[in-house]
């Protein structure tokens, strides 16, 4: 836990536990969110082979779970430490385009 504070540069234990909060909260919004945003563009386990299903689901969760990350941490109060953690991630991703 300390190792991993002093890599995200957060100093006291109230904000550490906000952050994994978010994180929590993030991850299983995301993926609630997608089955229905799935569903809508008539992307069903019936409609196509499951392989393929999971494959595009995981492509919409990635996205998702960035927008909601922001969204989620700012409400938190924590915005910037997020925002920062989204441009990292995609800076990563060799999708560091899209945050500018």
């Amino acid at each position: 836990m300390k190792r991993l504070k002093e890599k995200w540069g957060v100093t006291s234990n109230f904000q550490f536990a906000i952050i994994l909060i978010v994180f929590a909260i993030t991850g299983s919004t995301s993926a609630y969110i997608t089955k229905p945003i799935m569903s809508w563009l008539g992307i069903t386990k019936d409609s196509m082979p499951l392989v393929f299903y999971y494959l595009l689901s995981l492509l919409l969760i990635l996205p998702v779970y960035k927008v909601l990350l922001v969204l989620i941490g700012s409400i938190f109060g924590q915005y910037a430490f997020f925002s920062a953690f989204v441009k990292k991630m995609l800076h990563r991703m060799k999708l560091g385009f899209i945050w500018k």
